[in-house]
């Protein structure tokens, strides 16, 4: 039996006449940058998320960029962030000569530990970016507490993350001074190439993105600041707009088939339940743990990933694909321990977690058009190795 990591295709053919009239409404209205496409998705995604101001970008990538640059970060400048992580989240700090300083991940959530964080913090620190990684909030309540009684700014980096909420129901993106989205295809909610979104409570703020993200210009040809070419297209804008009402239910898609993992795993005898630190002879795989599954948010974790814990997982990961199971390791190589850093000097021992994830994790298929049988199958696959 074939499952792959992911098939777009199978929803793209459940909208498809859908998208492809927006696509061609936008193609004969020949308004291809900005405009009523983009200004649909701020206003519906502001109020999803539950803040003031939404700014479309063109990746997110790009919104992550586009926060820093609008706190004015400058070379030398300190910002915390995860370890472990996908590489935007250390490469726009770098691309700005600011400097990334890395905290170790919290073992059940995969997220920054927060109480790592004071400790990072020097008279340097402009901004800390917490990674709200695979669909999960990382945890904001201490994350906020060390901001204000730092003063130091939080910009959440919720790429892999919109929609899914924290213990008090705020959504991911709502609680720093900017939050970052993307819309890259393989997100719960992606369009037909690169996009993202940067949102924020601060009206000062929203009018510095908006002129950014169109090379700081305002009015025509004249420049307060210098930004960039950030713009969200139209077509992918549109994309969005009819991606976007089917969005909570694809997050329920993705919660019904982790259940569903959870429920065979434990019947397997591979794991003993969620969230479990330790291997032993009756948990042979950790499986990942909705935190605060206990506060009754049904869009808590939107599972982005599904990602669990296992010994010889390159060895597995080989086994998987010659069952023609799609798998993938995000992330084999956390940002201490690439190259692009050593300048920096990062002291590997620091961030045993981290290095744990990187060497121990992968990313099992969770899409939410995936099938129970498809998904029992990977299961028995997975159990069939370990025996």
């Amino acid at each position: 039996m074939k499952v792959p990591l992911l098939d777009l295709k199978l929803q793209y053919n459940s909208i498809k006449e859908d998208v492809e009239k927006a696509m061609l409404e936008v193609a004969r209205s020949q308004m291809l940058i900005l405009g009523k496409e983009v200004e649909n998705i701020e206003k519906s995604l502001a109020d999803y998320l539950g803040v003031k101001y939404a700014i479309g970008c063109s990746s997110g990538t790009d919104a992550l960029l586009m926060a820093l640059m609008a706190l004015d970060i400058k070379p030398g400048d300190e910002i915390i962030i995860p370890t472990y992580s996908f590489f935007a989240t250390a490469g726009v700090v770098a691309r700005l000569n600011a400097i990334p300083v890395f905290v170790d991940s919290n073992p059940v959530t995969f997220n920054i530990e927060p109480s790592l964080i004071k400790n990072a913090i020097t008279s340097r620190t402009k901004a800390i970016m917490p990674v709200h990684l695979y669909g999960q909030c990382a945890d904001m309540e201490p994350i906020m507490a060390i901001s204000r009684e730092y003063n130091i700014p939080v910009i959440e980096d919720g790429a892999q993350a919109i929609g899914c909420q924290y213990k008090d129901g705020r959504m991911a993106g709502a609680f720093g001074l900017m939050g970052c989205f993307s819309f890259y295809p393989t997100k719960n909610l992606g369009g037909f190439g690169d996009g993202g979104l940067v949102v924020t409570n601060d009206e000062q703020l929203a009018d510095k993105l908006k002129k950014m993200r169109n090379h700081g210009m305002h009015p025509k040809y004249y420049h307060g600041f210098i930004g960039g070419n950030f713009r969200l297209d139209a077509l992918q804008a549109a994309v969005l707009n009819v991606k976007y009402p089917h969005l909570e239910s694809w997050h329920e898609g993705r919660r019904k088939n982790a259940a569903l993992y959870t429920k065979y795993f434990i019947e397997s005898g591979l794991a003993e339940a969620e969230g479990i630190l330790e291997f032993n002879e009756k948990n042979k795989v950790r499986l990942p743990k909705p935190v605060y599954k206990e506060i009754n948010h049904r869009n808590y974790h939107i599972y982005n990933q599904y990602v669990i814990h296992v010994q010889k997982r390159d060895e597995l990961r080989q086994y998987l694909g010659e069952k023609e199971i799609g798998t993938e390791v995000y992330y084999p190589v956390p940002f201490h321990r690439q190259e692009c850093f050593k300048y920096l000097n990062p002291k590997d021992e620091q961030f045993p977690v981290a290095n744990a994830l990187s060497e121990q994790t992968i990313a099992l298929p969770i899409f939410p058009e995936l099938t129970e049988e498809q998904i029992r199958y990977v299961v028995e696959m997975i159990k069939e190795f370990y025996l």
